[in-house]
């Protein structure tokens, strides 16, 4: 069903059965896939569990935590009113040709298909908006100015400058000449006539439409949406997989942000001389020494830092994954205005490695102190560890190997910026100096994400907020507080999950003294794919069990 929902994601996955269409995001696309899932959970709750095997067990509570959050998520109706610079349209469909492979001339009508399906999505995403509005559903001001900025520059390309266009230089010598032809043709007149077009209307729609009646900066948070204050009770728990109040959210991040910056405190003193945050801080954002002077230096340290988290890897985890992960650089039309990183998994026909894309825009701007963090975040032993090792799981449902709970996927990654200063990974003090940035950055989220959404917030104090508490540059405190604002609750998800992690770690060591082994509880954590932080706890404790 998720492949059905989703035909991008399917795409991203390497199931190729989807890639002539989008998704359906009208209001009756919606309700069928509510239904649907109602379905499945009515289904699931219908079965006795007594009746089940453990790892049975497992599934059904997995597929029922997923189940239910999908429709909490839906029922918030964030499509009608969020305008994202950061996944958007303008952003998401023109990354769309790096990842769906043309190789056939089937797979190739099945491209500009969906090509010519990007306009009328286009328009169902404008009337949803337009539903939203009428109800006084607004995105924030600065989201909304992000958005039309991407449209111009776009815009203000030719049109064969476009990615969507991209694939047309790909050489196709066992193509007849007239099937070239019927690509290069069926692809240039669907970006021409239903893409182009469509962005116009978009950039004309935002700025007539929604930007007169979008949120100021003062008022940046969901709650200042109608209905906002239920949805994003609902989104925390979708994004940590956890019934807690936001208030607990809140106050976990204080508390480790003063911890972790006690460590930066001790840690500034050893590298700077001082104890002093402040001129710590200052001289972290000021030494134009401890930056990156090009776009190569960014992208050769990170691909660096892969290389040497590869090597150390078999001594940490029994099981590793037999997809490659390899370093991308975002490209110009992303960059401006996105993270510092992502990653985007492997196809599971093994047709793309895992990638890890680094933004090396502004360089002067970007800290080298963070860059091995970030990398190991990101890519092994972060995110490309834990997604490759649960796509090639055996014996588990597609579901449970191609998706999960995030606070189970960004806390891993959160997690092994730790365990990578174990492994000795970290050249420096003062890259340990950067992982504690990131720490507190993360810490800086739950109260930022909740102040602002929870608390009435300003845009400002959250940038305030960080700005005292992180190293991170102001350019990206700023992209990152707009971040938060663009997507409720996720932000929460990285905290969470590390602590639990951390949590059952310190557990499981007390518990078995000398018996506990560090390779065989990372196999423990990941050898169930991304699962809710409950259904962790239990895969963790029959662990322990087992060894004593």
């Amino acid at each position: 069903m998720r492949m059905v929902a989703d035909p991008l994601y399917a795409t991203v996955l390497g199931d190729r059965r989807y890639d002539d269409r989008l998704q359906d995001i009208t209001p009756q696309g919606r309700l069928r896939r509510e239904r649907q899932v109602a379905a499945i959970i009515r289904r699931c709750t219908e079965i006795d569990e007594s009746s089940l095997s453990e790892a049975d067990k497992l599934t059904r509570t997995v597929l029922l935590v997923e189940a239910r959050a999908m429709l909490d998520y839906s029922s918030c109706g964030l499509d009608d009113w969020t305008v994202d610079p950061l996944g958007g349209p303008q952003v998401e469909f023109q990354n769309t040709e790096s990842y769906q492979l043309v190789r056939t001339l089937a797979e190739g009508k099945a491209m500009a298909k969906r090509w010519n399906a990007m306009g009328g999505f286009l328009d169902d995403h404008m009337a949803n908006l337009g539903r939203g509005a009428a109800k006084g559903k607004f995105a924030a001001r600065i989201c909304v100015e992000k958005t039309i900025e991407e449209l111009r520059d776009l815009l203000a390309r030719q049109t064969k400058e476009w990615p969507f266009l991209r694939p047309l230089a790909q050489p196709h010598e066992d193509w007849p000449e007239r099937d070239v032809r019927a690509f290069n043709k069926g692809l240039t007149e669907a970006t021409k006539a239903s893409i182009g077009p469509a962005f116009a209307r978009y950039l004309k729609f935002l700025k007539s439409e929604v930007l007169p009646g979008a949120r100021p900066q003062e008022r940046p948070g969901i709650m200042h949406v109608p209905g906002g204050p239920d949805a994003y009770a609902r989104l925390t728990k979708v994004h940590t997989s956890l019934d807690l109040p936001v208030d607990g959210f809140h106050r976990t991040g204080l508390r480790e942000v003063e911890r972790i910056n006690g460590e930066m405190e001790k840690l500034g003193e050893k590298v700077f001389g001082t104890r002093d945050r402040p001129r710590i801080l200052e001289r972290l954002r000021t030494d134009r020494s401890l930056y990156f002077s090009s776009r190569d230096e960014v992208a050769a340290k990170a691909e660096d830092a892969l290389s040497r988290a590869k090597a150390a890897i078999p001594k940490w985890f029994g099981r590793l994954p037999e997809a490659d992960c390899v370093v991308v650089r975002m490209e110009e039309h992303e960059e401006k205005h996105s993270t510092l990183a992502y990653y985007r998994q492997s196809a599971a026909d093994g047709s793309r490695p895992g990638s890890y894309y680094i933004n090396t825009s502004s360089p002067e701007t970007r800290p080298r102190y963070e860059a091995e963090a970030l990398a190991y975040h990101e890519s092994v032993p972060g995110h490309h560890l834990q997604i490759a090792i649960a796509q090639e799981l055996e014996g588990l449902p597609d579901f449970r190997r191609y998706s999960g709970v995030t606070a189970f996927v960004e806390g891993w990654g959160l997690y092994t910026e730790g365990l990578a200063d174990e492994m000795g990974l970290y050249s420096s003090d003062l890259d340990r100096i950067g992982r504690l940035s990131y720490d507190s950055w993360r810490a800086c989220r739950l109260v930022v994400d909740t102040g602002m959404h929870a608390k009435g917030w300003s845009r400002e104090q959250a940038i305030d907020f960080m700005m005292k508490n992180s190293a991170l540059a102001k350019n990206n405190i700023v992209n990152e507080v707009d971040r938060y604002i663009t997507w409720p609750g996720q932000a929460l998800a990285y905290k969470t999950g590390q602590l639990e992690i951390m949590r059952l770690r310190r557990r499981a060591e007390k518990r078995l003294g000398k018996k506990f082994d560090i390779r065989a509880f990372h196999d423990a954590v990941l050898g169930s794919g991304a699962v809710p932080l409950e259904a962790l706890r239990k895969i963790v404790g029959a662990w322990t069990e087992s060894r004593l």
